[in-house]
């Protein structure tokens, strides 16, 4: 395939940092440029799909840091395949990403997929470690049962609007500075259905759809991250007189836990130990997901350094492995001693010496200090 090797944001001629609304403007502005009314060029379709292609990477929160991590092969690992447009009328695709006409006005009712549903589930961060199955229910547009989507009362006739003649949109002539430029827009008629019905539905008024409840089990993976999607194709809202449904969002929201934090597939804590501990060494436990982790700590570990578990952090969705726990160390020192205490920190300190100071390379604190702030 082209686009195998080239880079979606030059297809669409943005920066890897570009904003969901500017990706939508390049995309909206190359398929203009694209649409076979204006562009006769011989490769014009093969671009549009390349486009459409970039477009429908880019604009997918989950396949687009998919992308950014791991290119086309990160794409093809989790099973992506672009989706294959019938070019023969590119104002039908570009209606698929945007809802509307390509240059402007409404897109046809009947050529109209129906509209995409979302709703918002939030889990633990235990929950993300594990994965979890949750179950939501969402209020979407459905075929209307009395009708059965007809949008005609029973026993009424459904015909082919003579407005339109059935195509569901009118073209006008209308002038401007430029002169006469011809206009497509949704019949009046028939709202774009390309049908005239001559007795409504009571039930759905002659929409054809009505708003029920439907509840989803929704399977979340393990390693989930905080503000990804996970899309259920064709339960969305239901297109308009038996059109292609639209799909449904779940959006996650992973809920803090208070002293870990999470940065990618490895979870960062705090270990706050006493000054003898971090002198003698000590076993402690730290907060995790899953609950409190125990940890040896070595002798003579040092205020900023940090403890990495390998594989206590959270599974990764695209690797199959767990990150690490990175413990951060802290050390208190006493705020206040007796004059008994102090004596004896005074003689342990006069006892001790340079020596167990110094660090493997020699070095004590305060000359790597000055080394770094020469």
């Amino acid at each position: 395939m082209a686009t195998a090797e080239r880079d979606y944001y030059e297809l669409l001629g943005v920066e890897r940092g570009a904003g969901d609304d500017a990706i939508k403007r390049a995309f909206r502005q190359l398929a203009r440029e694209l649409h076979p009314d204006v562009n006769d060029a011989p490769d014009a379709q093969e671009r549009f799909r390349q486009v459409a292609e970039a477009y429908e990477v880019l604009s997918d929160p989950e396949r687009r840091a998919t992308y950014d991590r791991y290119g086309h092969a990160g794409l093809r690992g989790g099973g992506f395949q672009p989706t294959e447009f019938d070019l023969g009328n590119l104002s039908d695709v570009f209606a698929a990403f945007f809802g509307e006409g390509l240059f402007g006005g409404q897109t046809s009712r009947r050529e109209t997929r129906g509209s995409d549903a979302g709703i918002a589930v939030e889990i633990t961060l235990a929950d993300a470690v594990t994965g979890v199955t949750r179950e939501v229910s969402i209020n979407v547009a459905r075929a209307c049962e009395t009708c059965d989507g007809s949008g005609a009362a029973e026993g009424s006739a459904v015909g082919v609007c003579e407005q339109c003649g059935g195509a569901g949109r009118v073209r006008h002539v209308a002038q401007s500075v430029f002169g006469q430029v011809l206009r497509t827009g949704a019949c009046p008629r028939c709202g774009g259905t390309g049908q005239y019905i001559e007795t409504p539905c009571e039930t759905c008024d002659g929409d054809g759809l009505v708003v029920a409840a439907k509840t989803h089990e929704v399977e979340i993976p393990a390693g989930i991250h905080d503000g990804q999607r996970i899309r259920i194709r064709g339960e969305g809202h239901a297109g308009p007189r038996g059109a292609e449904p639209g799909d449904l969002y779940v959006e996650i929201a992973v809920a803090p836990l208070e002293g870990v934090h999470r940065e990618g597939d490895d979870l960062h804590t705090l270990a706050d130990l006493t000054m003898t501990q971090a002198a003698a060494g000590a076993t402690i436990e730290v907060a995790t997901p899953e609950g409190p982790y125990e940890i040896e700590i070595d002798p003579g570990v040092q205020p900023g350094d940090v403890v990495r578990i390998r594989g206590r952090g959270m599974p990764s969705l695209e690797r199959g492995r767990r990150g690490d726990l990175n413990v951060h160390i802290g050390v208190r020192v006493p705020r206040k001693l007796t004059p008994e205490q102090r004596l004896k920190v005074i003689a342990l300190e006069e006892e001790l010496g340079a020596e167990p100071y110094a660090t493997e390379d020699g070095e004590g604190l305060f000359t790597r200090l000055r080394n770094v702030f020469r």
